[in-house]
C-alpha cells in the first residue's frame, strides 16, 4: 500500500545579486515631507520652551532656545493658583463640555448612521441632502443665528448654551452611515431579527462592536472640536465661571489690552501647553483601538 505524499513547492532559486532593483528615493518627497514635519512640530516646540520662561524671559531671549531660569513647574503652580484657582474650573468645564457634548453627539452620529445605513423610509434622500448641506455649511455661519434662538430661550450664559449645539454633528454622522453601510452584515441583522431580538438589543449587541472604530474616529473629531472650541462659548457665555479652557485663556490674554489690566502672558503659554496634553493623551489611548479595528475589519472572513 502506498503512501501518498504532499506535493511540495519547488525550492525558489535565491535571486542573482544584482536582480533586485533598488527602491527609487524621491528627493522631492523627502524635501516636501520633512518641510510639513517641521510645520507641525514647531509650534509645539516653541510652546513647550516658551512656557520654561519667565515673564520676563520671554521677551529677552530667543523664542526657541531656553532662557537662563527653567521656570515650567513654577509657572504651572501660578497657572492653577492665579485669580483663586479659576484655571481647574475652566479644565472642570472643558471636561463637561466633552463629556456630554462630544460623547453626546458620537453616541447619536452612531445610533442615527446606523438608522440611515440599515433601514428603508421615506424622505430618506431628503435626509442624506440635509446633511451633506450641514457639513457644507461652516460653524461659524450658525453662532449668531444659534446665540439669537438661545437668546429667546433664556438659555444664554448657561452650561446647555455650549453643549446642545455641539450634540448635533452632521460630519460624524455622515462618516458613520457610510461605515456602518460596509461594516455591518444585513445578514447578521436578519438573523437576529429572526432569533426574536429587538432592534435596540441587535444594535447595542451586534452591531455596536462592529461600529467601534468609526465611533472611535467619530469620537476623536467631536473630542477635538469640542476641547478647541472658541467662538460659540465666547459669545453665548459672560460668566467667567461658566468659560471653557480656550475662552478663559483668552480673557487672561485680553488683560493686557486693557487700563491696568496683568500682564500674563507666561501663565497664558503654560495654560495653553496643559491644555493640549490631555488631547495627546486621549488620541495615544484611543489608537490603539482604532489602529486595531481597522486592521480587523480590512481582513475578509
Amino acid at each position: 500500500m502506498s503512501v501518498a505524499t504532499p506535493i511540495r513547492p519547488a525550492a525558489r532559486r535565491p535571486a542573482a545579486a544584482g536582480s533586485r532593483k533598488p527602491r527609487r528615493r524621491s528627493l522631492t518627497l523627502t524635501i516636501v515631507t520633512a518641510f510639513v514635519l517641521i510645520y507641525s512640530l514647531l509650534p509645539l516646540a516653541w510652546l513647550l520652551i516658551s512656557a520654561t520662561k519667565t515673564q520676563d524671559g520671554l521677551f529677552s531671549s530667543f523664542g526657541l532656545w531656553f532662557a537662563g531660569d527653567f521656570a515650567l513647574f513654577d509657572n504651572i503652580a501660578d497657572t492653577f493658583a492665579y485669580q483663586d484657582g479659576i484655571f481647574a474650573r475652566w479644565l472642570l468645564n472643558t471636561l463637561l463640555y466633552v463629556v456630554v457634548g462630544a460623547g453626546g453627539a458620537t453616541l447619536l452620529a452612531a445610533l442615527a448612521g446606523y438608522g440611515l445605513a440599515k433601514f428603508d423610509f421615506a424622505g430618506r434622500r431628503v435626509v442624506f441632502a440635509l446633511v451633506l448641506s450641514g457639513i457644507a455649511v461652516p460653524p461659524t455661519a450658525l453662532a449668531v443665528p444659534t446665540f439669537l434662538m438661545f437668546a429667546k430661550l433664556g438659555l444664554t450664559d448657561t452650561a446647555w448654551a455650549v453643549i446642545i449645539p455641539t450634540l448635533v454633528s452632521p460630519f460624524g454622522l455622515y462618516l458613520m452611515w457610510t461605515y456602518a453601510t460596509e461594516a455591518v452584515p444585513n445578514e447578521i441583522l436578519e438573523s437576529a431579527r429572526v432569533d426574536g431580538a429587538g432592534e435596540f438589543k441587535t444594535f447595542f449587541s451586534l452591531a455596536l462592536p462592529l461600529l467601534a472604530p468609526g465611533i472611535v474616529t467619530v469620537l476623536l473629531f467631536n473630542t477635538v472640536m469640542t476641547w478647541n472650541n472658541f467662538f460659540l462659548p465666547l459669545i453665548m457665555l459672560k460668566d467667567s465661571d461658566l468659560f471653557p479652557l480656550t475662552v478663559g485663556l483668552y480673557s487672561w490674554s485680553e488683560q493686557a489690552t486693557t487700563v491696568g489690566g496683568e500682564v500674563v502672558f507666561n501663565l497664558v503659554i503654560t495654560g495653553s501647553l496643559l491644555t493640549i496634553v490631555p488631547l495627546i493623551v486621549a488620541f495615544l489611548l484611543l489608537q490603539r483601538y482604532w489602529q486595531s479595528g481597522l486592521a480587523a475589519g480590512s481582513v475578509k472572513q
